[in-house]
Formats: C-alpha cells, structure tokens, sequence
C-alpha cells in the first residue's frame, strides 16, 4: 500500500512594497542643489526606516517643474512604474512633482491605471484615494498659476532692464573690450587690434579658415587663450554689433508650441 506523505505549503512572509521618491528644484545653484541632497538623503532614510518598505531608488531632477520635456529622471521613474519595479513614489509637494495641471492629471491618472501610488507629503494626499484628484487639481492649477505670474514679473523686469542703458546686459564684455573701474565697457587696445586685423582680412577677401591661419602663425591665442582660432569664434565676432559701436538686445526668441 503507498504511503502518502503531506508536505503544507511554505508560509510566505508579507510582500514589501517598493518604494522610491521623486525629488526636484528648479535652477544649479549651489543653495538650490544643497536642498536636492538634503531631500534625497531625508528620504532614502525614510523608506529604509521603514521595515514595510523596499527602496526602489531616489529619481532627481534639475529644471522647470512646467513641462515634463527634459525631466529625464521624472520619465525613468514612470517606465519603472511601469514595469512593476515601484508600488509607492514619495514627492515632496505636488509643485515638486509639476506646475502644469494637464500634465500632473495625466500622469497621475497613469500611474493610477499601474496601481502606482504618489504620496504628497506636505499635502498629506495619497493619489490612490478616492478624493485625491479633485484636490490635487485645485494644487496644482494653483502651482501653475503662481509659477505663470512670477514668469510674468521676471520678464517684465528683464524688459526694463533692456530698455536702461546702464544695465549690465548693455556691459557685457566681448573680445576687444573690458570693464573700467565703473563696470563700463572700455576699448582694450591691444585686442582690439587683433579684432581690426580681423575685420580687415575679412573685408580683404580672406575666408575663416585663412583668417585663423595667420592668427596662428602671429602666436594670438584665441578669446580662451587657445593656439588655434575656431571658425566660430572668428564668425562671432564678424557678426557681433558691438564692434560697430550698437548693442542689439532681444535678437533671439524661444517660441514653444504646444500640441492640442
């Protein structure tokens, strides 16, 4: 007769949720950078403190919170999301996570679809509650709005300054020039002797490239103290107005087209 021996199931230990979080600011500066070190260490702690937890990572980002475009870290943690490498992201606030309401909505929402919670810790919101999207619409259309209006008041301080003669976008100093002890643009003689011998090959019919050889040959380091002039340093110059006694502000725009 066959003996049959019960072998129970082995008693699975509770399932850890990966965690990871998200941290952002918005310039290199070296105070703003201190404070993107300071939120990684404070939540690497964090989710290693807690014994329910797996850390998942600390994804970190240095640019504008307006626009998911060049946000790389931001766009690695979704496609870990995705792949089912993170249950939990943990966000500062929702103005660390995105000043722009459609995308935060969007995002949230697709994160939402994976089971993929975000806590907002100074809002005390958790994006899986029923309740969570009505208040992070009202934050984040709030965000937006305060991130518009202090645009608004950096260009208009720029434009002001544009039209003041003696700011110091009118003073910035180029090749041929330096600064007097008034911080005012001065003629330097002895580069401005190369910038004429420039403009003279130039007007004589000399390319760039024939240009740079006699430069070369004379031993006049570039405007960064190399042996051999670019053709785009020679270029600059030719094309800069300072050297015809104007300064032209505003001459490039950044247009950027959203899709409907």
């Amino acid at each position: 007769m066959a003996i049959v021996r019960e072998i129970p199931p082995r008693k699975k230990g509770p399932t850890l949720r990966e965690v990871a979080a998200y941290c952002r600011v918005s310039t290199n500066g070296q105070d703003q950078l201190d404070s993107l070190a300071a939120q990684e260490r404070y939540y690497e702690e964090q989710v290693k403190s807690n014994s329910d937890w797996q850390f998942a990572g600390i994804y970190s980002d240095v640019g504008s919170g307006t626009t998911m475009k060049g946000r790389k870290r931001l766009n690695a943690l979704i496609s870990a999301c995705r792949r089912g490498r993170v249950d939990m992201v943990l966000i500062k606030s929702a103005s660390r996570f995105a000043r722009n309401t459609v995308d935060a909505l969007k995002t949230i929402r697709m994160l939402r679809r994976w089971n993929v919670d975000i806590y907002f810790e100074a809002e005390d919101i958790h994006s899986l509650h029923e309740t969570s999207e009505f208040l992070l619409t009202v934050i984040c259309a709030q965000a937006q709005d305060e991130s518009e209006s202090k645009s608004a008041d950096i260009k208009w301080g720029l434009q002001k300054s544009f039209s003041d003669p003696d700011s110091k976008y009118y003073q910035r100093k180029c090749y041929g020039y330096r600064h007097d002890e008034n911080g005012k643009l001065v003629i330097d003689e002895k580069e401005a002797e190369v910038v004429r011998l420039i403009f003279r090959m130039s007007r004589e019919g000399a390319s760039l490239s024939q240009i740079a050889g006699v430069l070369q040959e004379q031993g006049i380091p570039s405007p960064r103290g190399k042996a051999v002039w670019s053709r785009e340093s020679l270029r600059k110059i030719l094309n800069n107005e300072k050297y015809l006694g104007a300064v032209v502000l505003q001459k490039n725009i950044c247009v950027r087209l959203f899709k409907s």
